[in-house]
């Protein structure tokens, strides 16, 4: 059936702004692959019935949160209990200290929400998103306000912001994008700050940093193959045993960069584009 020109041009612009962007990656603001709708706006839950809901959750069982429309809700503090929150909308949600940790949040929002000192450790955030969060309460970066990642689950998941300090040690980053990953959306999502954050044997296959702050950062141990770090700065980085078979340097700051013991160099892109690779530290070719 032919469709009048009016509707055939909305039927356009909606599969173009819902569809994925340039260079394959899905668009910020589509929704999250897989996710499940929130709740209607007239049946959102208050914090009162997060609370009770914990609460009277069965000694051993996970809390039933899935698909719940939770944005700016004050959820400081709670223990979630390892909730399922899968397809969950917590933008904007003030998670201060939440315990998180083994938490389900596949595909949930959690754009603007608060995370100072949040525990997702061993959480699934695979798809998840968490656009310019808010973590530290002063221009002053405290480690103890920075969120645990610690062998959490964040396949594909969508960040940008300030990260500085966050642990993703152990964490399964394979895909996921830091800042600005498609082009389409570069002047809306700046480069992310991860300085002195903690990959320590993360996987980080195939995963995007586009034009990041990893200064200090860690990578001892971690799986960087494939990764894109392209136009990163990466002063102080370490790199000892990482496999960064390639991972794509290219325009990268290698100032003062510890690459010893790292593994798969010679495969790695973009190297002699690097800037600063001189002062990088390397193993002495016998």
């Amino acid at each position: 059936m032919r469709l009048p020109n009016g509707i055939a041009t909305l039927a356009l612009i909606l599969a173009a702004t819902t569809g994925a962007v340039a260079g394959g990656l899905p668009s910020y603001t589509a929704p999250a692959p897989d996710s499940k709708p929130a709740e209607a706006e007239d049946s959102k839950l208050t914090a009162r019935d997060v609370t009770e809901r914990l609460f009277k959750a069965a000694p051993g069982s996970k809390p039933e949160l899935k698909g719940l429309n939770l944005t700016r809700l004050d959820l400081a503090e709670l223990d979630f209990k390892g909730a399922n929150l899968d397809g969950s909308d917590l933008y904007g949600a003030d998670l201060t200290r939440a315990k998180l940790a083994g938490a389900s949040l596949v595909g949930a929002r959690l754009d603007r929400a608060t995370i100072t000192s949040a525990d997702f450790s061993g959480a699934d955030l695979t798809d998840a998103r968490i656009l310019r969060p808010t973590i530290f309460t002063t221009l002053e970066v405290e480690t103890i306000e920075a969120p645990k990642f610690t062998g959490a689950k964040l396949v594909r998941i969508r960040s940008d912001g300030w990260l500085d300090r966050a642990d993703f040690s152990g964490a399964d980053l394979t895909g996921a994008v830091f800042g600005g990953g498609a082009s389409r959306e570069e002047t809306l999502f700046s480069p992310a700050s991860l300085v002195s954050a903690n990959f320590t044997k993360a996987i980080l296959k195939e995963t995007k940093f586009p034009g990041a702050s990893l200064k200090y950062a860690r990578f001892n141990g971690a799986d960087l193959s494939g990764a894109n770090l392209v136009g990163t700065n990466l002063t102080q980085a370490n790199f000892t045993g990482a496999n960064l078979a390639g991972a794509d340097f290219t325009g990268a700051n290698l100032d003062e960069a510890d690459l010893r013991g790292a593994r798969g160099l010679e495969q790695a892109v973009g190297l002699t584009s690097a800037t600063n690779l001189d002062r990088a530290q390397r193993d002495t070719i016998p």
